[in-house]
C-alpha cells in the first residue's frame, strides 16, 4: 500500500494536496456555470423564443472536445488550471440551464399570482419563490455536472501539471507503476460519491416541506433524464 499512495515528486503534490486540487478545479466551474446559468433559465422563462437557442448554444459547447478549448485558451491562459476550469464551466450550462428553466417553469401559476398580489417583482419573485420550489430540479441539475466536471478534470493533464488525479494516470504509464492509476480511478470515483452524497444532503435541507419519500420518487425521473442528456 505504501506504492499506492507513493506520489512521484515531479507531480509537486501529496495524494490529499491532488485531492484538493481535483476538488478545486471541479466544484469551481460547477459553481461558476450555476451563477451564469441562472439568470440565463430567467431570461428563458421571461422570453420563450430564446429557450431553444440558448440550450442550441449550450449543446454546441459541451460537443467541443476539452483538447480543442485548450488550444484555444492556452495563449491567454497559459498552461494553468484556468485554461481547465473554463470549458467545464461551459459543459456544465448544458445540464443546468434546462435544469433551473424547467424547474421554474413547474411553479403552480397560483403561487406566482399569489407571489404578485403581494408586491413581488420580477426578480423577487424568481429569488423567493421559484427557485426555491425549483430547488429538487436544480440540485439534481447539479448533481449530474458535478459528477461530469470531477470526471472532466481528470484530461487537464494533457497540458501539463494541471489534470490534478488525472496526472496520476500520465504517471502510471511514466513510471511503468500501474497502481497510480488504479488510486486516481478509485479516488475520482470515491470523490464523485461524496459531492453527490453532500448535494443529496443540501435537497433535503433546502426542501424540508416536502416528504422524503415523494420527493425522492418526483425527482428521479428528472435526475434519469438529466443524466442521459449529460451522457450523449
Amino acid at each position: 500500500m505504501n506504492g499506492f499512495f507513493d506520489i512521484p515528486s515531479d507531480l509537486q503534490h501529496s495524494w490529499a494536496g491532488l485531492i484538493g486540487v481535483h476538488l478545486r478545479e471541479a466544484l469551481l466551474p460547477v459553481a461558476a456555470g450555476l451563477l451564469l446559468a441562472l439568470p440565463l433559465a430567467l431570461l428563458c422563462n421571461r422570453f420563450r423564443w430564446l429557450y431553444p437557442p440558448v440550450l442550441g448554444v449550450t449543446t454546441v459547447l459541451y460537443a467541443v472536445p476539452s483538447l480543442a478549448f485548450f488550444v484555444v485558451l492556452i495563449d491567454w491562459t497559459g498552461q494553468t488550471e484556468l485554461t481547465v476550469m473554463i470549458p467545464l464551466a461551459l459543459y456544465s450550462l448544458v445540464v443546468l440551464v434546462p435544469a433551473i428553466a424547467d424547474g421554474v417553469r413547474s411553479v403552480p401559476d397560483e403561487t406566482l399570482s399569489a407571489a404578485t398580489a403581494m408586491g413581488f417583482g420580477p426578480v423577487r419573485r424568481y429569488l423567493q419563490v421559484q427557485l426555491p420550489i425549483a430547488a429538487p430540479a436544480i440540485v439534481a441539475g447539479l448533481r449530474v455536472a458535478t459528477a461530469s466536471s470531477i470526471s472532466l478534470v481528470s484530461v487537464g493533464a494533457l497540458i501539463g501539471n494541471q489534470g490534478a488525479l488525472g496526472n496520476l494516470m500520465a504517471a502510471a504509464q511514466k513510471y511503468d507503476r500501474p497502481e497510480l492509476a488504479a488510486n486516481a480511478v478509485l479516488t475520482t470515483a470515491v470523490l464523485a460519491v461524496l459531492c453527490d452524497a453532500a448535494l443529496v444532503a443540501l435537497r433535503r435541507a433546502l426542501t424540508p416541506w416536502m416528504p422524503r419519500s415523494g420527493r425522492e420518487r418526483a425527482a428521479a425521473p428528472r435526475e434519469e433524464l438529466l443524466t442521459k442528456g449529460a451522457a450523449r
